[in-house]
């Protein structure tokens, strides 16, 4: 009888260690769980560069490594971080990503090369946590929204867009010097800033505007209408959108305030300059070399 009593004893104790280990596993182990990083998803021309490596070729669930250079040259491609950070690449991008700390400190660095990504952060990140995205004039640090940034160069010139769809995000310049600006301007939700860099500037072009979505790609168009049907809160509804996803466009001629002729174009084609003129004197302000991506009114000055 009392070895049967010793023998329970004994394995009481062991239920309880097994269920403190449990315990501890879930709350301290989980809790320093290392972070995921991930192609989430990949189609097209792309290539991963990682140190001491040299190239690999993408692949669907691919593991990244903290410091890998990611490209992608034609097709589509999207990282994951931490299960709910999405990096969506457009077509001509190279990014360098730096990602460290455990999942509940994630320290997350983007420099953008060239390109533009859109980033998605599900959740509000952590106190201890940071995401930033530099580009070679400016810097961009959120703790949860949808936003998209990209860079370009026209006649020797650098710009930097950023495009706020939800949440905020706070930029800073960065100067020749590798200096970051002690002034920080906040990009709300429906705004977009262009930041320039020339031989001697960088500086923002104007305060933060609206958002010119009718210049947004489609890929990122219809992002965004995923995320509105996903209840996220963003500053255009999804009936606007399909606006500017639609596959034709009305351009409207106007002459006194009355309208001359209309013409139907699809989008991202020219409009054709009419061949009569509503008078003898004077010109269309409009240049039409440019592509028309959203309903257009051109007047006779």
């Amino acid at each position: 009888m009392n070895k049967k009593k010793v023998v329970i004893a004994i394995s009481g104790i062991i239920l309880v260690a097994i269920v403190v280990a449990l315990v501890l596993f879930l709350t301290v182990f989980k809790k320093d769980a290392y972070r995921i990083l991930k192609v989430f998803e990949y189609s097209g021309k792309g290539n991963i560069t990682r140190k001491d490596i040299g190239d690999i070729e993408p692949y669907s669930n691919m593991v990244l490594e903290s410091g890998d250079t990611v490209s992608l040259d034609e097709g589509a491609m999207v990282l994951l971080a931490d299960e709910d950070k999405y990096i969506h690449l457009e077509e001509g991008t190279e990014l360098v990503l730096n990602a460290t700390g455990k999942s509940d400190s994630s320290k997350t660095t983007i420099e953008l090369k060239s390109g533009a990504i859109t980033n998605d952060i599900q959740n509000k990140l952590s106190e201890d946590s940071y995401y930033e995205v530099n580009t070679p004039n400016s810097t961009m640090s959120v703790r949860g929204t949808i936003f998209r940034v990209e860079v370009y160069e026209e006649n020797g010139i650098k710009y930097t867009r950023v495009s706020v769809f939800e949440g905020k995000v706070a930029s800073r310049l960065i100067y020749k010097n590798g200096d970051v600006a002690d002034k920080e301007v906040t990009i709300e939700k429906g705004k977009e800033v262009l930041i320039y860099e020339d031989d001697t500037t960088v500086d923002y072009v104007s305060p933060p505007k609206d958002i010119d979505y009718s210049d947004l790609p489609d890929s990122v168009k219809e992002l965004l209408e995923k995320a509105i049907e996903d209840g996220r809160d963003l500053d255009i509804t999804k009936e606007e959108l399909e606006k500017y996803l639609s596959s034709v466009v009305t351009v409207t001629f106007t002459y006194n305030g009355k309208v001359f002729g209309t013409q139907t174009v699809t989008r991202g084609d020219k409009a054709t300059e009419p061949t009569l003129a509503p008078a003898a004197t004077g010109s269309w302000n409009w240049d039409f070399s440019k592509p028309v991506n959203s309903d257009t009114t051109i007047e006779w000055k």
